[in-house]
């Protein structure tokens, strides 16, 4: 291992992405981005629509190789694993997505007994006990034997969440955990987060644009903006946050450094006049 590559002098942090750039078809995405996210805490990246949160994810779980810079996870660089050893790592993560993504042929103790019957040859008396137990943590016991198509918005997310946690993972990623939510199931999901990760010990990333909740449950924060880090600090630090770019995410304001109005070729007047439709 490169004595001078990020992640190997700091074992309480989890996650080390170090001055990454990615672009796909000649858009640069990704700018030199830099952050660090520490074992056991929750960490929220924020950032518009289209700003590379998710992207970040997809590098951080390997579907993604940087074009530069380096993306350490538990001391190890994602971007240079063989498949085996990357398909190990993978199985210690879990990512949450926002539709939930349960398998809609499946009961919802089939999903979350899934990777348990996927991973391991554990025998069905424990499985049972196992899904049970994580089930009863999301508040969806009772709705074990319920298919997808039965369930809310909020209770295909909770059970989703079961799915991710029943092999303990060392990180869960959540990406827009909140979208689509009523205001009641957005506070059983960000109470969930804050309570497995102090429960079970596991390191989460929560990448979102819904401000109040995710400010709520995080110990820390990254705003995202340009393809670069515009903020970062404790959810109170951000919100204070004298730049202008961070304000305007922060208090949905509708003008700002983002603007309102898409770039074009012609001034208002000029394109008016024009006898074309181009």
């Amino acid at each position: 291992m490169d004595p001078s590559r990020p992640g190997n002098s700091t074992s309480d942090i989890l996650v080390d992405i170090q001055d990454v750039r990615l672009a796909f078809g000649g858009r640069e995405v990704l700018r030199g981005l830099t952050l660090q996210i520490p074992r056991g805490k929750v960490t929220a990246i924020m950032g518009g629509s289209g700003c590379g949160k998710t992207t970040l994810l997809n590098l951080i779980g390997g579907r993604l190789r940087p074009d530069s810079g380096w993306v350490i996870v538990d001391g190890q660089s994602v971007p240079d694993l063989s498949k085996d050893r990357l398909f190990e790592l993978r199985k210690r993560m879990a990512l949450l997505f926002q539709t939930g993504a349960l398998f809609t042929d499946l009961s919802v103790f089939e999903n979350v007994a899934f990777p348990i019957r996927e991973h391991t040859q554990l025998p069905e008396p424990i499985l049972r006990k196992v899904v049970i137990m994580k089930l009863e943590t999301v508040g969806l016991r009772g709705a074990r034997h319920l298919m997808p198509s039965e369930l809310s918005g909020g209770m295909a997310r909770r059970a989703a969440l079961a799915r991710a946690i029943v092999m303990e993972p060392l990180l869960i990623m959540y990406d827009e955990p909140f979208t689509g939510l009523d205001p009641i199931s957005k506070g059983v999901i960000a109470k969930l987060i804050r309570e497995l990760n102090q429960s079970l010990g596991i390191t989460s990333i929560v990448v979102s644009h819904d401000v109040p909740e995710t400010c709520s449950i995080s110990d820390y924060a990254y705003l995202v903006g340009d393809g670069r880090i515009i903020g970062e600090g404790t959810p109170a630090d951000v919100q204070q946050s004298g730049s202008e770019h961070v304000r305007q995410f922060m208090d949905g304001l509708p003008e700002g450094p983002v603007p309102y109005q898409y770039p074009s070729k012609r001034e208002y007047l000029d394109d008016l006049l024009v006898g074309d439709s181009a």
